[in-house]
């Protein structure tokens, strides 16, 4: 897996979720801890985005190589995209 781009990628949501979890404790503007939270949510996306772009160069890949598992492969990412 590409731990750096994911992990960047956590650390940016990370902070973000930091921000909201602050902003409510100081009893900031509803408006402007939505939009801190909206940022939380496009930062674990595009982190999604990165870990799943990751499984299907590599494990997904690797399957089709040696012809094992293809099937299994492609039923586990629909079912987390069922999940959404």
């Amino acid at each position: 897996m590409d731990n750096k781009r994911a992990l960047h990628r956590m650390r940016i949501a990370k902070g973000h979720l930091e921000k909201v979890i602050d902003m409510i404790e100081k009893r900031e503007y509803c408006l402007d801890i939505i939009q801190q939270s909206q940022a939380v949510q496009s930062a674990l996306s595009k982190a999604d985005e990165v870990i799943l772009e990751n499984h299907l160069r590599t494990c997904v890949k690797n399957s089709m190589i040696s012809g094992q598992d293809v099937d299994k492969k492609v039923d586990e990412i629909i079912e987390v995209f069922k999940r959404k």
